[in-house]
């Protein structure tokens, strides 16, 4: 069997991670993994009939996953100003950018982590959208870490990073101190946890809600998990598809 938490998993959280999936193997009372699987293929992960828990993106889940893995239910974070289960998209740029319009970042160049993320470019695309035009130049990083970074290294001009990634990396990553807040996009259903098909999701919710409870204060906090709920499929599946970024020849 498979477990993993791949997607808030870096160097300051990882032992948060490992007590928190030690108290859901706890509340399963089950044969499971006793270590997260950290390597590998996430998709492969998430793809596989011995996928016991995992977490993905909401935009994978309501366009590739969605009737192939068992939807399990979503995170409730702290410090964020919208409705529980929900959360948006921090777009950065350098301190020194006076631009104040996000029309003015048209031929700028976005950072983005992966084309089917929906905090890194659906959400900057449909912003764009609604504004009546189009990011002309992009950059693909492979994280929101490496978007924000490039942002403040100067490869790129602006990101849009996940508000949980984005408050990681203010309190870890001293690079941040060369970006500030440009604006944030439309709340969104949080990133869900899955399961393979016929898994016990009524099993892993209760065993979920339990181990977030059970946890210390302090990993709590260093994983902003203040609870968990259960959003209908339908939300994800509602998320817009955006059209492939652009790239820079």
């Amino acid at each position: 069997m498979i477990a993993s938490l791949p997607m808030y998993d870096r160097p300051e959280t990882a032992s948060a991670n490992d007590r928190f999936w030690a108290l859901i193997r706890e509340g399963l009372g089950t044969k499971a993994p006793q270590n997260l699987t950290r390597d590998g293929d996430v998709w492969a992960q998430w793809e596989s009939p011995e996928l016991l828990l995992s977490q993905t993106c909401g935009l994978p889940f309501g366009q590739r996953l969605h009737g192939r893995v068992t939807l399990i239910g979503s995170p409730v974070h702290g410090g964020l100003d919208c409705p529980p289960g929900q959360y948006y998209s921090v777009l950065v740029v350098r301190t020194e950018d006076d631009r104040t319009n996000l029309e003015d970042f048209a031929s700028a160049r976005l950072g983005y982590n992966d084309e089917l993320s929906q905090s890194g470019w659906a959400a900057p695309w449909s912003m764009a959208q609604q504004r009546g035009f189009a990011f002309e130049r992009g950059l693909k990083t492979g994280s929101h870490r490496a978007s924000a970074r490039a942002v403040a290294e100067g490869r790129a001009d602006i990101a849009a990073i996940d508000a949980v990634s984005w408050a990681m990396i203010k309190r870890w990553d001293g690079f941040a101190s060369a970006l500030r807040e440009f604006g944030r996009s439309p709340p969104a259903p949080s990133l869900p946890f899955i399961a393979a098909l016929g898994r016990d999701s009524e099993g892993l919710r209760s065993a979920i809600t339990g181990a977030i409870s059970r946890l210390e204060p302090a990993d709590r906090d260093m994983l902003n998990l203040t609870g968990f709920t259960v959003l209908p499929a339908e939300e994800y599946m509602a998320l817009a598809v955006p059209p492939r970024p652009p790239m820079d020849s």
